[in-house]
């Protein structure tokens, strides 16, 4: 694949072409209805879709001196961990809560004090996991200032992020797929 190539169109393309986007009725994990169904695992497990997701985050942070990528489990560690190697900068992976064995971490992967961070997801609605796991990194001394994901579902995640002094840049909006 040509990093050429690559762009919000061509992932849309991708996306729909491989029915990660899904039109029906759907009941969601929140308990809402929806009449569609981003099916973000299975655009995941796709190499040529996480290629292109990675190209294109990758693309959007050169120069910016991030000391990490992160990504809470567990739809968005292969998006964290496709980054790393595209942009050759280490990764963090976030637990949802903290192991009971071993080292008991919330964080795997060497988070130093001050490190700058971009985290990823691969779906948000109101950006609720994305935000546990910004609070984490904080905790621990990182600093985050941008989150990219995949879809947004534009159910408030940009604004609550905003509101945190952390900017949230979707790749694509739902509402791209309806234009």
């Amino acid at each position: 694949m040509g990093d050429e190539l690559v762009s919000k169109s061509y992932l849309m393309d991708l996306l729909k072409k491989n029915n990660v986007v899904q039109f029906g009725d759907f009941v969601l994990s929140s308990g809402k209805k929806s009449n569609y169904y981003i099916d973000m695992k299975k655009g995941i497990t796709n190499p040529e879709i996480l290629k292109t997701i990675s190209i294109l985050i990758s693309e959007k942070i050169e120069g910016d001196c991030v000391a990490k990528i992160a990504g809470p489990a567990l739809g968005a560690v292969p998006i964290a961990t496709a980054i790393s190697l595209e942009s050759n900068i280490p990764l963090l992976m976030i637990r949802k809560a903290k192991k009971d064995y071993g080292t008991s971490k919330l964080i795997e992967g060497i988070l130093s004090e001050g490190d700058n961070v971009v985290v990823v997801e691969d779906v948000t609605t109101t950006g609720g996991s994305l935000l546990k796991a910004i609070d984490a990194i904080s905790q621990n001394q990182g600093i985050v200032k941008r989150a990219f994901v995949v879809v947004d579902r534009e159910d408030g995640a940009i604004e609550r992020f905003e509101s945190r002094g952390i900017k949230l840049e979707p790749l694509i909006t739902v509402s791209d797929f309806f234009d």
